[in-house]
């Protein structure tokens, strides 16, 4: 009796320490939960709850949403060019050896001036024709001597040999000199190559003793003052529509003048010259592609907002955060369309008056 009064006591301590260890596992829970529910979280319907301490540290701005008349922008493929009024190519005119110039051989970024000899080639030709060109040089050599001699003497016999005579044999003589100094300068001579324009080496393709074909380019120079930016339109309508056309430069906006469109078109599309006041352009590099929105004279109902404030939800939804109370933001799906690219058109999914999150969208879009 004793012994089974013994378990029996036994069992009911057990189950008490157990409930004991049970309370406290609990209690544990509920600390836990009331401090994750003053921090950042994201509740059951979607919406993030996010403190006002929160938002000054990840540093959260909104906009109130504006509705008005955006322009009909068409996004498209551009890449920069030289402006062919300030920039120009180095090519070798004949095939040769590279030689430095006077103040040796100009590096990429070295500032140029128009006409500054930068290089020369030294032309090369086969050990016959060369050998060929010096045989000749010493026929017209002597030839020049004996016609010299003749000369002289019908200068001493002037006054029993015609004029004529003397005339034509001095005619021989400088024909010989002539024709000999030609093919002397030709064996000698170096090809000069000298800058077209004043600017900027944007490219060199020479080092001392390299040997270049001919039409080879040798170096591109640029005025980074004066760049262009060429755009290519898969519709040949957009020419005559155009009403503006915007550069989107490190988060900058930078206004474009259209130039015009060529009346030809380059692998089924239709190249469109754009150029910028000031020098906008130049931390652009010449090949550089770049995005250009060309604004239409179509108007579209919209809400301009920062491109920034554009997220992605796990269904891969485009979407923006709505600030609906003081601490809570809401996910709104919406359509866009591009605008000046830092900016863009929300043509549906909000209404006027929601504060769209704007800095810091990234940040609250992460909260889990």
């Amino acid at each position: 009796m004793k012994q089974v009064l013994r378990i029996a006591g036994l069992a009911l301590a057990l189950m008490g320490l157990a409930s004991h260890a049970g309370e406290g596992h609990d209690h544990g829970d509920a600390s836990a939960a009331a401090s994750g529910g003053n921090g950042p979280q994201r509740q059951p319907d979607g919406s993030v709850f996010l403190p006002k301490p929160a938002q000054r540290q990840l540093g959260v701005r909104t906009l109130t949403a504006v509705a008005g008349e955006l322009p009909r922008t068409v996004e498209l493929n551009g890449r920069v060019l030289m402006d062919p009024n300030a920039g120009g190519k180095v090519q070798a005119v004949v095939a040769g050896r590279i030689e430095a110039g006077p103040r040796g051989l100009p590096e990429a970024g070295q500032a140029v001036r128009k006409g500054e000899v930068l290089a020369y080639v030294a032309p090369t030709a086969a050990p016959i024709e060369r050998s060929n060109q010096a045989a000749q040089l010493a026929e017209l050599r002597a030839s020049q001597a004996l016609a010299n001699k003749r000369v002289a003497r019908l200068r001493e016999l002037s006054d029993t040999v015609p004029r004529k005579e003397i005339e034509a044999a001095e005619s021989e003589a400088a024909s010989f000199a002539a024709r000999a100094a030609a093919i002397g300068a030709g064996l000698n001579s170096r090809d000069a190559l000298v800058a077209p324009v004043s600017g900027v080496i944007a490219s060199a393709n020479a080092v001392a003793g390299q040997v270049v074909d001919a039409r080879e380019l040798v170096f591109e120079i640029v005025d980074p003052l004066r760049l262009r930016i060429e755009a290519l339109a898969f519709d040949a309508a957009l020419a005559a529509d155009v009403g503006g056309a915007t550069l989107a430069l490190g988060g900058e906006r930078v206004p474009l003048r259209f130039i015009g469109a060529a009346r030809s078109l380059r692998e089924q599309a239709l190249p469109l010259s754009f150029g910028a006041e000031g020098a906008v352009l130049s931390r652009l590099a010449v090949g550089q592609p770049v995005r250009v929105f060309v604004q239409t004279r179509q108007k579209v109902k919209g809400i301009a907002v920062p491109v920034a404030s554009l997220m992605k939800n796990p269904a891969n939804q485009t979407i923006v955060w709505v600030k609906t109370d003081a601490e809570r933001f809401a996910p709104r799906t919406v359509t866009t369309a591009p605008l000046d690219g830092v900016d863009a058109a929300v043509t549906s999914g909000l209404a006027p008056g929601d504060r769209v999150a704007t800095q810091g969208a990234t940040l609250i879009n992460q909260v889990r």
